[in-house]
């Protein structure tokens, strides 16, 4: 049985509407739904509901089923007059952000849509900056009842432990669920730093090993981290100029930590510019704007710092001037991200179990140290970059075109060239990640292709391609034309 048939049948169980769910046939009120997020998020606290819903497709009076005609996919006009998801529309009018998402399934013959609302965590969710509640049937004002404003945050409060046992409970998954080759790549690689030593090769006896398994039954922390679920979620949208106007893409992907962070850093390298520095006569390096091994630290960390049982996305936004990677959960009260660089501080952790996963492979290094790498990377190449504390989370903002070489003159050309710098070998090791995780969307991907997505030369490639294949990682099955790429 479906998820939405289980919404469906326990909602008309109740006969009269609770306040934290609504029938409807055929709203589609952009401003009306925002109202209703916030309106059914807030009730669902009240209520001890872990969601609200929003069905579409059931007769308000009657119960009786619909076939509704809502098309939650559509584009919709946004304030400057351009086209914009209307999902993009209500995620970024939502505050604190939270991970709503549609559903839809058939029953009796009649289309059915199921919009899954998370409970407020902390403060109450709120639409265009205000707090909605439902009263009986009604959707109004949080702030025109000020007891039931008192009573939710009452609530809020109770509900709220920062010292949450979510990563170390049951999940649903069992060790068959894992993504088995993020597995292998992750297992090589810790291996390869020399912090996981078990000789066995079977998921179970690693993941037991590693205490995000407990016999064939995941913990929350090892499905996060391994299986392709809706546990984690990246949000990436990209805007022509400064300010959220005019929208040039929006993605929207879940799945396992490791995959989605070889997703972000992709798309961002994707989306940056990168510039050519001609060593000698003949070979051609590409330099991004922002070094990639910054960009990766933030994203990792920003995964595996967030608010990860509050479902609340991994938010990747680029503009014309600057790239900020969003992740929800206050950073720790009476600390700068300043005092991190400056000396060695370790304040309680949000994740221990992921984090401390993380590190073995090498995706993360030692606690507190990320904030140091990313002013480091940023330094060296004279890139500007801010830590900017939010309201409901944290934001890395790395700003574009102001290392070094990107100052632009008339013809559009680079002022100046750097001096000869040989390949570092941690160049060649990222390199070999972005490669594999292009091998992972397409296994007959090109050489040309790759250089072209990695912007970087065709030579270039073949040295990581050969780097790959020479540590045991990556072999090619058939010839060079029609054969295709095996991850070991």
């Amino acid at each position: 049985m479906s998820e939405v048939i289980d919404v469906v049948n326990r909602c008309l169980s109740y006969g009269d509407e609770p306040e934290w769910f609504e029938y409807k046939d055929s709203l589609f009120k952009p401003d009306d739904i925002g109202e209703y997020i916030s309106a059914l998020s807030n009730a669902a606290v009240m209520a001890g509901e872990p969601f609200g819903y929003l069905i579409w497709g059931i007769d308000n009076s009657t119960h009786a089923f619909t076939n509704t005609g809502f098309n939650y996919q559509k584009d919709i006009k946004s304030e400057n007059g351009g086209p914009e998801p209307f999902q993009h529309f209500l995620s970024r009018n939502i505050t604190p952000s939270i991970y709503f998402h549609f559903d839809e399934d058939v029953i009796d013959k009649n289309r059915v849509v199921v919009l899954s609302i998370p409970a407020a965590r902390k403060v109450p969710t709120e639409y265009r900056n205000i707090r909605y509640i439902r009263i009986g049937s009604s959707k109004e004002m949080l702030k025109r009842y000020p007891e039931r404003e008192t009573a939710l945050f009452k609530r809020l409060i109770e509900n709220s432990n920062p010292l949450d046992d979510w990563e170390i409970r049951n999940s649903k998954y069992s060790v068959d669920d894992i993504n088995l080759r993020q597995f292998k790549s992750y297992l090589k690689k810790a291996r390869e730093a020399g912090r996981i030593t078990i000789e066995s090769d079977e998921p179970e006896d690693v993941l037991n090993s590693i205490k995000i398994a407990d016999g064939k039954r995941l913990l929350n922390a090892g499905a996060a981290i391994f299986v392709e679920s809706g546990i984690n979620e990246l949000q990436i949208a990209r805007f022509a100029t400064d300010e959220k106007l005019t929208i040039i893409d929006s993605k929207r992907y879940t799945g396992s930590i490791l995959s989605l962070a070889e997703k972000a850093v992709l798309y961002i390298s994707d989306a940056m510019d990168w510039r050519a520095v001609f060593e000698g006569k003949t070979r051609r390096n590409e330099i991004p704007e922002i070094p990639v091994n910054a960009i990766r630290e933030a994203v990792i960390n920003a995964f595996a710092h967030r608010i990860i049982e509050s479902r609340q996305a991994v938010e990747i936004t680029i503009f014309r001037n600057f790239i900020d990677i969003y992740s929800y959960g206050l950073f720790p009260p009476n600390l700068e991200p300043q005092q991190f660089i400056d000396r060695v501080i370790r304040p309680p952790r949000r994740n221990p179990l992921i984090t401390q996963t993380l590190y073995y492979s090498r995706d993360m290094e030692a606690f507190a140290t990320g904030f140091k790498r990313i002013n480091f990377e940023c330094t060296q190449a004279g890139v500007k970059y801010e830590f900017i504390k939010e309201e409901y989370g944290f934001t890395v903002r790395f700003h574009r075109h102001c290392g070094e070489g990107w100052s632009i003159v008339s013809g559009g050309q680079p002022e100046k060239q750097p001096e000869k710098q040989p390949e570092k070998a941690d160049e060649i090791i990222l390199r070999s990640d972005l490669v594999l995780a292009l091998i992972r969307e397409d296994e007959n991907i090109s050489r040309a292709k790759i250089a072209k997505r990695l912007k970087i030369s065709q030579s270039q490639v073949r040295t990581v391609l050969d780097s790959l294949k020479s540590s045991g990682r990556l072999h090619r099955e058939g010839p060079d034309k029609g054969g295709r790429w095996i991850i070991d």
